[in-house]
């Protein structure tokens, strides 16, 4: 039988400050018809603007 694991403030601190990541894969077309991808991986909040700068 599985014992209920019981947090302390210290494990939950550290749970809510750990940082969500995220992986974006953009494509961009040369001039002679050759597709390059960028990858970054930058924390999750900031890939709207990251998606956003890359198209214009």
């Amino acid at each position: 039988m599985a014992k209920k694991q019981v947090f302390g403030e210290q494990v939950l601190a550290a749970k809510a400050t750990q940082r969500k990541m995220a992986k974006v894969i953009f494509s961009k077309k040369s001039e002679k018809g050759k597709v390059a991808f960028l990858e970054s991986t930058m924390e999750q909040d900031k890939v709207k603007d990251f998606i956003s700068r890359q198209k214009s």
